[in-house]
């Protein structure tokens, strides 16, 4: 199995699994599981190649102009990380099955899930970085809409749009940090990128490029001082808490920093930035967790801190520090998820999460109790549990720093600090929860176990604690191996994995905070005393109060420049291009060039001076608007006899087809608007427009003269040259519409369809008063669709149609395509329509235009997306050659296949517009008579 369905199996779940809410929550919780589960089979295969130090790759070029892949990679942090997301991914899936109430959307909540699921895949196997930055940013996406799952709860909202600003500005920063590097090295392809490590760290744009990658990081994993929205992200449901805010995305920063490790670390930039952002995040964390009453707000904090811890490991920039910091990612993993999955049965069977209510839970939960206490021992760095043996090999790191100075006692003491505090609010976790006397007005009493299987994840999580602690190099050690190969580039230092290494430093330290713990939670009401005499610093008002003050700030910029006024906009936009332009050309030399002008001959010279006067007499006579309609059709006609004039067929036909479309498009708006409107400017105003008008008319003038009278190159030649060879076909037009710059194409027709489809939106239940008669006060004609221009218009259709297949066919070859075809079928139906009217018409058209929209493109898509299952770059085409009866040689094109698509696309989304404006008008059915039959 490919790795791009690894990653592509929790987003089909996501498609599939709520096909079975219907079946209950059990039905749907098992259907969630499966892509987990296959997804875990087709990585089993694959360990070997990765304990040996091996890489599995898979490369797809997709837009290898912008350096754009479909590459994914398989190596010892990779599979760490998606193991880390598939395996408690299950588990989370099993605990919301009872956590979930059954009136909740449970198949919203595992169709986000699952899509969160499959984010998190892309980003730990994405060997492209401008890949891994897609999946990146869905998970912001995914994770706001999780953990605003309850959008009955203002609280959720406010910190799902915390958290989405926060992650969202670092992936910008991100962003801007991939370009440069990019740019440096060449390439985004991570291999590329890892190599070139000395090129990026000596590079000039290396402290920007550190900075930005880091606020991407930073963000993402909630350290100082972007640390505040995870808190206030805990009012997500705890299934969301105990995979995204512990497992999973808040990792995401943290599986950044390793992966980019060989290049960008090992400066005193990346020391200094990381370390002591880690340091920060280490103890304000840790501080804040032992003050707050909310389990879950504890627990957050609590994660705050660990992730600092890890960062801090990493910013250190020794390899045994980032061996440490990886081993610690699995250890908080385990030891946090089954934390928050423990605190939310103790919410879902006493109804609050204030530890001052829910006392001496152990006498009605024995079974939980004994699960979240070992859990918290893990946090707090107990001996024979997995948590005691990264906080070892954290105390030993931060004494072999070898700082100068007093500088080196710095870490340690830091270290054993952050260690106290962890030990305080473990022991405070422990002692508050489930004794320190009895409960206080729950909510729900007398509280009880939960059903069995809802501990059953807790239990599994647990028990990796109690494994990895005793058993670590067995449990635990041929995968941290290959994370920490795969982490520092393949020369990994010798450690050794073992529960106990002898009376030492960190033994020391461990006990000092051990013991320092217990005090400070002995003395917790002193402290809790203390912590009062300040301030409390509330960062949800902070956050809100600048989003306010950005809100208004952005409301009056908004007011200043948008009155309504469209003459106005076009004003400001010209205006903004004249100035920007102006410092830059001027220094040009917009002179004719060497080459000097071409002669002008008299039909040329006949049909530019018709074309001017058209133009400018439009504009003269806006206020007319018929006659302004038939002067622009005059300038629409000119332009296309220009492209026929430079041997611009296509451009020609297709121009001559627009314009019929978008006159009778104007037609029937200006049926239901004003004949003549009165003049609404003053004349200095007019004059200010004519002065910005001839300014930026004849700047377009002297552009145009200097760089067509001077030689240039063009990208035509090109095209000329291959349009044969690589595309089959000699139209050069078509063949880049179809081939070369296909997915242009393909985004184009696209936004058409969305037109469209929005047009039709908007005007579905729109009903408007048409005028009783044009402007001179004539009534309408009752005969809104005459004999004569019915029995023309009928006979012209099969014709056109003909036309119309014959455009389609040749077009790879001679003028012609599907976008020319489309609009002459077009055009030909709307002559049915205006003759006939809309009820004969729809009655005799078997489709309708939606589905032929949906229709084009699947067709376009399935064109490009079928090169990819031969491994060529999407929408690559091909060609060849058979031999028909009486006709001979032929050739076929799978282009014609993408033509299709844009054949049918035009057809549906230019008739669904104008027959979406034209049903508006009272004359738009007609009840046939006989002799309309």
């Amino acid at each position: 199995m490919s790795l791009p369905l690894v990653v592509m199996l929790p987003f089909l779940g996501a498609i599939a699994a709520p096909l079975f809410a219907q079946g209950g929550r059990t039905a749907i919780a098992i259907a969630s599981s499966v892509p987990a589960l296959i997804a875990l089979a087709a990585l089993y295969p694959q360990w070997q190649v990765l304990a040996d130090g091996g890489v599995v790759l898979f490369h797809q070029p997709w837009l290898p102009a912008l350096g754009l892949s479909l590459s994914f990679r398989l190596d010892g942090l990779s599979l760490l990380f998606a193991l880390l997301i598939l395996i408690i991914g299950l588990l989370i899936i099993l605990y919301s099955r009872y956590y979930l109430k059954p009136k909740e959307n449970i198949a919203k909540f595992y169709a986000l899930l699952l899509c969160f699921k499959g984010a998190m895949l892309g980003i730990v196997m994405s060997s492209n970085l401008l890949l891994m930055l897609i999946f990146w940013e869905l998970t912001s996406l995914v994770s706001f809409l999780l953990i605003g799952f309850w959008t009955h709860k203002q609280d959720a909202r406010r910190g799902a749009r915390m958290a989405l600003a926060v992650t969202g500005g670092g992936g910008l920063a991100l962003l801007a940090g991939i370009l440069i590097i990019g740019n440096i090295v060449g390439s985004f392809e991570l291999d590329d990128v890892l190599a070139a490590g000395d090129q990026i760290k000596a590079h000039a744009m290396y402290p920007v490029v550190l900075t930005l990658v880091l606020l991407g990081a930073f963000t993402k994993s909630a350290q100082f001082p972007f640390h505040f929205w995870l808190p206030h992200a805990m009012q997500a449901p705890t299934p969301v808490s105990a995979y995204l805010h512990s497992a999973t995305m808040v990792k995401a920063g943290i599986f950044l920093m390793a992966r980019l490790y060989p290049a960008l670390a090992g400066t005193e930039q990346w020391f200094y930035m990381v370390s002591f952002t880690g340091m920060a995040t280490l103890l304000l964390g840790a501080y804040t967790a032992m003050l707050k009453h909310d389990l879950k707000g504890l627990l957050a904090y609590s994660t705050v801190s660990h992730l600092g811890l890890i960062t801090l490991l990493f910013g250190m920039g020794t390899k045994l520090a980032a061996v440490a910091a990886v081993f610690h990612v699995i250890n908080h993993a385990t030891f946090k998820a089954s934390l928050f999955m423990a605190a939310g049965i103790i919410d879902h069977e006493t109804g609050t999460r204030d530890m001052r209510r829910i006392n001496g839970l152990w006498r009605y939960m024995p079974h939980t109790a004994t699960l979240a206490m070992v859990a918290a021992s893990s946090m707090a760095g107990v001996p024979l549990l997995n948590g005691f043996l990264s906080k070892e090999m954290f105390f030993a790191e931060s004494l072999d720093l070898n700082l100068p100075g007093l500088w080196a006692w710095l870490p340690p003491i830091i270290a054993t600090l952050a260690g106290i505090f962890s030990v305080a609010y473990s022991v405070r976790f422990v002692h508050d929860v489930f004794f320190n006397g009895k409960p206080v007005d729950l909510p729900i009493f007398p509280p009880h176990e939960p059903p069995r299987y809802m501990k059953i994840p807790v239990e599994i999580l647990v028990f990796a604690c109690v494994m990895v602690g005793i058993f670590p190099a067995i449990a635990v050690g041929p995968l941290l191996y290959a994370a920490a190969s795969a982490t520092l580039g393949g020369d990994v230092p010798d450690y050794h994995l073992t529960f106990a290494h002898g009376l030492n430093l960190p033994l020391l330290m461990s006990f000092v905070a051990f013991f320092g713990g217990l005090l400070m939670y002995s003395q917790r009401q002193r402290f809790f005393d203390f912590h009062a005499r300040f301030k409390e610093i509330d960062e949800k008002a902070i956050f809100e109060a600048v989003v306010a003050r950005v809100t208004e700030a952005a409301n009056r910029l908004t007011a200043l420049l948008e009155n309504g006024s469209l003459q106005r906009y076009a004003m400001l936009l010209v205006l903004s291009v004249i100035v920007i332009a102006a410092a830059p050309l001027a220094n040009l030399g917009l002179f004719i060039g060497a080459n000097g002008l071409t002669p002008v001959d008299a039909p040329t010279g006949i049909a530019v001076a018709v074309l001017i006067i058209a133009a400018v007499m439009t504009a003269v006579m806006h206020r007319e608007r018929f006659y302004a309609l038939v002067l622009l059709s005059v300038v629409g006609l000119i332009v296309a006899l220009g492209f026929a004039r430079f041997s611009a067929p296509d451009l020609a036909m297709t121009q001559l087809s627009v314009e019929v479309v978008t006159i009778v498009l104007l037609m029937l708006a200006l049926y239901y608007m004003p004949s003549w409107t009165p003049i609404e400017s003053s004349s200095g105003r007019r004059l200010r427009d004519l002065l910005i008008a001839l300014v930026a008319g004849g700047g377009m003038t002297l552009i145009t003269l200097a760089m067509l009278t001077r030689p240039f190159s063009s990208i035509s030649d090109f095209f000329l040259a291959n349009s044969k060879p690589e595309g089959g076909g000699t139209n050069v037009v078509n063949v880049i519409l179809v081939d070369f710059r296909g997915f242009d194409t393909l985004g184009e027709i696209t936004v058409l369809a969305i037109a469209a489809l929005g047009i039709y939106a908007m005007l579905k239940n729109t009903a408007l008063t048409p005028p009783p008669g044009d402007g001179q006060g004539h009534p309408w004609t009752r005969d809104s669709h005459p004999m004569m221009l019915r029995q023309i218009a009928r006979p012209m259709l099969p014709l056109a149609l003909m036309v119309s297949v014959y455009i389609f066919l040749r077009g790879h070859n001679l003028p012609g395509g599907g976008f020319i075809a489309g609009l002459v079928t077009s055009v030909a139906l709307i002559l049915q329509y205006v003759a006939s009217g809309m009820d004969w018409t729809e009655d005799r058209i078997p489709f309708k235009y939606h589905n032929m929209i949906g229709l084009g493109l699947m067709f376009a898509v399935i064109a490009g997306a079928g090169s990819l299952a031969f491994s060529y770059p999407f929408l690559t085409s091909t060609f060849g050659y058979i031999h028909w009866p009486v006709v001979g040689k032929f050739e076929v094109a799978s282009a014609m296949i993408f033509d299709l698509g844009v054949y049918l696309t035009v057809i549906g989304a230019t008739l669904l517009a104008l027959v979406s404006i034209g049903r508006l008008s009272p004359h738009s059915a007609i009840k046939p008579g006989p002799e309309a039959n």
